[in-house]
């Protein structure tokens, strides 16, 4: 859950994390509960959330480069409008940040 994957990450002592929202509980190693503050997890949780969405951008920006590499080995000539669209495709996490929103080039 992206709640306990942000107290995890603000509060390096914590161990465990029991429950949901509010009623999460979180505790050490020695079985202390830790007590945190709610706004500051929801602010790393929405950090966390929008890490997540870049890096599933980047993974298809990936894959749809990956299809076109075989066009830009130093055997073959590479038009300029695959040119622009892998450019363009590098520079996406330039304008978008998840799939959300992504406008694709249209692949030549």
């Amino acid at each position: 859950m992206m709640q306990h994957d942000a107290i995890f990450a603000i509060y390096e002592n914590v161990v465990s994390i029991r429950g949901e929202g509010n009623d999460a509980i979180a505790k050490d190693a020695d079985g202390n509960i830790i007590s945190w503050d709610a706004s500051a997890v929801a602010i790393k949780q929405a950090e966390l959330l929008a890490a997540y969405k870049l890096d599933e951008l980047r993974t298809e920006r990936n894959r749809l480069l990956a299809e076109t590499d075989y066009l830009a080995l130093s055997d073959q000539t590479l038009t300029s409008d695959m040119s622009v669209y892998r450019q363009s495709l590098r520079d996406i996490t330039n304008n978008y940040s998840s799939l959300d929103d992504v406008v694709w080039p249209v692949k030549p």
